[in-house]
């Protein structure tokens, strides 16, 4: 039997594929247990340096929470039937896609986004840190046109990440916007050709990998824990990072490694 979540690694770089094509890559209960256990496994490795969360297929990267299963469950129209669906809703870390919302996984994340990203496959693009999307896909938060909301951050994050008003439209539209809509915004960073997505993606990935990734993991921890606070609180927040990666060998031997005009030998020590 096929997997809902293929979870597969090459070197320092673990890429998650959403596994279920045959529905556009809805999120039923096992799909959202096993992509949650696969970012803890991603996260606790300390071999692995970047993740990339894409979508089986060239039609969808995700279509968000399936009608069919996930989302009667979360409403209480019908009982769990197995150990999946009640833990569905028995685990936060599960409902809320926790690793990509309250807490975050401090090493970098690249959503290559294949197709169709809607609901909570757009929560999910949302909470990654560098977003490569393919020419034919479209974005969207349809929530509110189902009676429901955004419940895995887009709520408090959709408006951090482009204009006020360009957030608020989507969300309480539940309109779909293109590739370039998506780009002219400022909520990805590169449109590709469909079959350029991977590639593209598993380009930046490598050279994340290259560097320190000690180095990597503070840029991003203060960045992330420094939004919305103060500036002097910021500061010292990068001071703290600033002093931990100073201390480290990684940072002695990038400067050597230039010195002797050779490519680094990063550990994360």
């Amino acid at each position: 039997m096929t997997s809902v979540l293929k979870y597969e690694v090459e070197g320092s770089i673990a890429t998650l594929t959403l596994n279920r094509p045959e529905v556009h890559n809805a999120l039923d209960p096992e799909l959202l247990c096993r992509f949650v256990d696969a970012l803890a496994d991603f996260d606790r490795n300390p071999q692995l340096r970047v993740a990339i969360i894409t979508g089986a297929g060239a039609q969808a990267f995700c279509a968000g929470g399936d009608l069919g299963s996930t989302l009667p469950l979360l409403t209480g129209d019908r009982t769990p039937q197995n150990a999946w669906e009640q833990r569905l809703l028995d685990d936060p870390a599960v409902k809320t896609i926790a690793p990509l919302r309250e807490r975050p996984i401090n090493k970098p994340v690249i959503a290559a986004v294949n197709g169709l990203c809607m609901a909570a496959g757009a929560e999910i693009m949302l909470g990654t840190d560098i977003r490569v999307i393919a020419e034919h896909a479209t974005v969207a938060w349809p929530e509110v046109r189902r009676g429901l909301i955004p419940f895995a951050g887009s709520l408090v994050r959709l408006s951090r990440h482009i204009p006020y008003c360009h957030a608020m439209e989507l969300l309480l539209t539940g309109c779909v916007i293109s590739a370039a809509d998506a780009l002219r915004m400022g909520l990805v960073n590169h449109v590709v050709p469909g079959e350029q997505v991977m590639t593209r993606a598993m380009e930046i990935a490598q050279k994340i990998a290259a560097n320190a990734p000690l180095a990597v993991q503070q840029i991003k921890r203060v960045a992330i824990q420094a939004d919305g606070s103060t500036l002097a609180a910021g500061f010292q927040m990068e001071e703290e990072g600033f002093r931990t990666v100073m201390g480290s060998a990684d940072a002695r031997e990038g400067a050597r490694a230039f010195m002797e005009k050779r490519a680094p030998a990063y550990t994360g020590k």
